[in-house]
């Protein structure tokens, strides 16, 4: 009971072939790479992406900080 040598591993590459079809393991291999390749652009964490667009009912972090200096002064 030893490990598998090449002979094993490309018998059972022919009948995962002959199951699935090779289109389809195609198309899956296609999938498992672009799921792939998203993963890694997120773990990487694109600037672009991360940037919240501010919306305009939020006011403008300076307006928002005078605002805030504006009512411990008045209380």
């Amino acid at each position: 009971m030893g490990s598998w040598s090449i002979g094993h591993w490309l018998i059972v590459l022919v009948i995962v072939a002959l199951i699935f079809g090779t289109k389809k393991l195609r198309n899956m291999g296609e999938d498992l790479g672009s799921a792939v390749k998203s993963f890694r652009k997120g773990l990487q964490g694109d600037d672009k992406s991360s940037e919240q667009p501010q919306l305009k009912a939020d006011p403008e972090p300076d307006q928002a900080s005078a605002a805030d200096k504006k009512s411990e002064t008045t209380r």
